[in-house]
């Protein structure tokens, strides 16, 4: 297994701003705020814009008080006030994360500081993650800017993906050398002491798995059906939606002989990839999560993000075709996601613990790529 090289010494250390409006707490923000500290790790400084910075608090522990070097972040106001932006530097990039649309106050103040002739920033739309056939096309074009403070200037498309024609996935230069040597018993033990981890069983006797959910038709039906298979499993669940569905199950359902469930409180991210190192089985939502899903290596299970026109279903088609998962795995999926309605989807322990050498399949071809960190410095430095 190749770990990702670190980034060249004479890569310049560029000012970035980062652009981000929170819709889900947990995704927006989960992935601008990995992409600045992986980015800051390469020697780069980044100021982080976001209307809603609070979920920081537990996900990255230090991050408002100021103490990861390199990212500074910032609240995004509505409006901006020119006065608050006097004493900022212009940066060299901007990055609008998921179509962010920087202000137009900060545009226009920015843009004033431009002599006539200079290269504007960098501006890069950082896109969503898909294995649909139109990211290949779309990625590294430009979109020009029609109108406003910053009109004649170009956009850049640049896509996230799996594939060589694509910008790749966030993946930090350690990662696999911190996963060789990561001890799972100790730190459950250690960080998670409700679990009474003393008392879990072994994993060649048991089984351990990660719940981070909405709110699956399927649930009930998963957890009853498993809990018949006679293998105990240790279910640890995530707080928000994924605990208050577990609950709402739980008072529907008698109690269960084999499946025990433990709620688990915030993680960092840091501690939310020891959970998913921690287990032999895991379901992930959105888009940061099913990333480190893939890095950990695990049977994984993706609950995507529901669009109104069912556009998710051709995304989750696109998804496990590229996965080339078995078709016990395609299965699952869809009862997960609800494109269909079977009543019996729990395909059995043995089943789900072959899913494994799908995902560190997968996992290898994405070695074979470069990082998302890695190829948009690449691009920029092209683009200046």
């Amino acid at each position: 297994m190749q770990a990702t090289p670190p980034t060249p010494p004479d890569t310049p250390a560029l000012l970035w701003d980062v652009f981000c409006r929170v819709v889900d707490n947990f995704g927006d923000i989960g992935v601008c705020w990995r992409l600045c500290r992986n980015l800051a790790a390469r020697g780069q400084r980044l100021r982080l814009w976001v209307d809603d910075p609070s979920a920081l608090a537990w996900m990255a522990p230090g991050a408002l008080e100021g103490r990861v070097p390199g990212v500074q972040v910032l609240h995004w106001p509505t409006p901006f006030h020119h006065a608050d932006l006097e004493a900022l530097a212009l940066a060299d990039m901007w990055i609008e994360a998921f179509g962010t649309d920087p202000a137009p106050e900060f545009v226009q103040t920015m843009a004033a500081r431009i002599p006539p002739g200079a290269q504007p920033p960098v501006w890069i739309n950082l896109e969503y993650l898909s294995a649909e056939p139109y990211v290949e096309r779309s990625h590294g074009l430009p979109s020009p800017v029609l109108s406003g403070a910053a009109r004649g200037w170009t956009k850049w498309f640049f896509y996230p993906g799996f594939t060589p024609a694509t910008g790749g996935l966030l993946r930090e230069p350690d990662l696999f050398q911190r996963q060789a040597v990561f001890d799972s018993n100790a730190w459950l033990a250690r960080h998670l002491p409700s679990l009474h981890t003393t008392a879990l069983e072994p994993l060649e006797q048991a089984a351990r798995v990660s719940l981070f959910c909405y709110e699956p038709k399927a649930l009930p039906d998963v957890l009853r059906q498993a809990d018949q298979d006679r293998t105990a499993s240790d279910w640890l669940v995530t707080p928000g939606r994924a605990a208050r569905a577990v609950a709402a199950v739980q008072q529907s359902l008698p109690p269960f002989a084999n499946c025990h469930l433990h709620t688990l409180p915030q993680l960092s991210q840091v501690d939310y990839d020891h959970l998913l190192w921690s287990c032999d089985l895991n379901f992930v939502r959105g888009e940061d999560s099913l990333v480190r899903a893939l890095w950990a290596g695990k049977a994984l299970v993706w609950h995507i993000y529901p669009q109104d026109d069912n556009a998710h279903h051709a995304k989750l088609e696109a998804f496990l075709d590229w996965l080339q998962a078995p078709e016990s795995l395609r299965r699952f999926h869809r009862t997960w996601n609800g494109l269909d309605a079977r009543n019996e989807p729990w395909p059995g322990w043995d089943e789900v613990r072959s899913w494994g050498g799908c995902v560190q399949a997968a996992r290898q071809r994405l070695l074979d790529l470069d990082d998302l960190s890695s190829q948009l410095l690449g691009f920029v430095a092209k683009k200046r």
